[in-house]
């Protein structure tokens, strides 16, 4: 399990700067802070998948399709609450965008590693 945590924090830590980056040059390019974080999150998705399914969860016995499909829905609901805390923030907190995304990716990077690791990527 310590390696599986090493591994998601690792793969993840890549994806989230993937997703944090994409969506701060998007957001400076004069996107909206939602469209921003869409584009962030789908040039990371492939990142984190790829990742995770090569490296964080390589002992998972579930097929490709099956983890593939599962874990789409994982970063879905995550990117959902993601959207979500992402808006509540912007819009009843003076915090910038970059500050507020940045602790909303965070949060739901817990969430997120509890999902793939027991259901997503199951093991025996």
């Amino acid at each position: 399990m310590r390696a599986s945590v090493l591994g998601f924090v690792s793969v993840g830590a890549l994806a989230a700067a993937v997703h944090y980056i994409v969506a701060l040059l998007t957001h400076a390019w004069g996107w909206q802070a939602a469209s921003a974080n869409w584009m962030g999150f789908l040039c990371a998705f492939p990142v984190s998948y790829i990742g995770h399914r090569h490296w964080s969860f390589r002992g998972t016995e579930a097929s490709h399709v099956a983890a593939f499909l599962k874990f789409l829905a994982v970063a879905l609901l995550g990117f959902l609450g993601n959207q979500a805390l992402l808006w509540l923030a912007l819009t009843y907190t003076p915090l910038p965008f970059w500050c507020v995304l940045g602790m909303v990716m965070v949060l739901v990077a817990v969430s997120t590693w509890l999902l793939s690791r027991f259901w997503a990527f199951e093991h025996d």
